[in-house]
């Protein structure tokens, strides 16, 4: 059970990592200088699903640590 858990954990790093680089900056480095706006946007279609798919791939990564940390003892 413990070698499933560890693969998991293992596996939800890589792909959380991979989501997190895809996702998309928007302001950049203009908004360091004032060139943001202040514009209200809301996440739509690709941008949101990588959004939820970020907290999913986060929530399943600490609960595979939990669990690794609980078999281990």
């Amino acid at each position: 059970m413990q070698k499933i858990a560890q693969i998991i954990q293992i596996v939800s790093a890589i792909i959380l990592v991979i989501v997190i680089l895809m996702q998309n900056r928007g302001a950049g480095l203009g908004g360091v200088f004032g060139g943001e706006g202040g514009v209200y946007r809301t996440k739509r279609g690709a941008e949101k699903f990588i959004f939820i798919s970020t907290i999913i791939l986060a929530v399943i990564f600490l609960a595979a640590a939990i669990i690794n940390v609980f078999l281990a003892k």
